[in-house]
């Protein structure tokens, strides 16, 4: 084979294949990044949606919702909050492992982020389920006492729809990472290869989302138990 047909393969297995629509690679580098980060942009705008409801009932209904927030598990919606701040550094470190070309510490700190991930949904499962128990999922079987069980309807059911979209998220993270650990363990990553370096933008992005919620959902009732 002539040095000139292996180029391409090179190229490949350093940048990934090149799109027709490129010029070059680092064209094509400079398009992964942006799209990703407009994505992250269109998901601002979705998740603040979210939020701008939330904050206008929560004005509406200040003493409901900080009743309804002291029915969650502050302990449990703690150790998730450092869970997903541990995957943040273990993601990083992830980043950083690839840009070296260092393999074996790359694949070690992909499984550590999917591991700490896979905790924060069986700990956010865990908190569901009690829920289901408790019957605070809104519905025909909603049942809160006091005065003011409908109001608190409207935080719980804010409670799912946030958590419950971030959480899908998560589980879309964790199934990136599966991926990319299965191409780093069969093939490995070229350290100028960007696949790592996006997926670290969406998973810190989840994560900052979750540093939102949290105080939000889990704290601001706590003040006035």
């Amino acid at each position: 084979m002539s040095d000139t047909a292996t180029v391409p393969a090179l190229q490949e297995h350093v940048h990934g294949p090149l799109k027709h629509q490129f010029d070059d690679i680092a064209q094509q580098h400079e398009a992964d990044t942006l799209g990703m980060w407009l994505f992250l942009a269109t998901e601002v705008m979705f998740f603040g949606g979210m939020f701008t409801g939330y904050s206008i009932y929560r004005s509406q209904y200040h003493e409901a919702f900080a009743a309804a927030s002291n029915h969650l598990d502050l302990l449990m919606g703690t150790i998730n909050t450092g869970v997903l701040i541990g995957s943040s550094l273990t993601m990083a470190m992830a980043v950083h492992a690839a840009a070296l070309g260092r393999r074996r510490a790359l694949i070690i700190c992909l499984i550590a982020t999917m591991v700490l991930g896979c905790g924060f949904l069986g700990i956010k499962a865990y908190e569901y389920h009690h829920k289901f128990v408790e019957n605070l999922v809104p519905g025909p079987n909603f049942h809160f006492e006091g005065n003011s069980a409908r109001e608190t309807e409207v935080f719980y059911s804010f409670y799912f729809a946030m958590t419950g979209l971030h959480a899908i998220h998560m589980i879309i993270g964790v199934g990136i990472l599966a991926v990319l650990t299965f191409y780093a363990w069969w093939r490995g990553f070229h350290p100028q290869n960007k696949h790592i370096e996006i997926t670290g933008l969406y998973w810190h992005f989840v994560d900052i989302v979750w540093i939102f919620l949290f105080p939000l959902l889990y704290l601001v009732g706590h003040h006035e138990k």
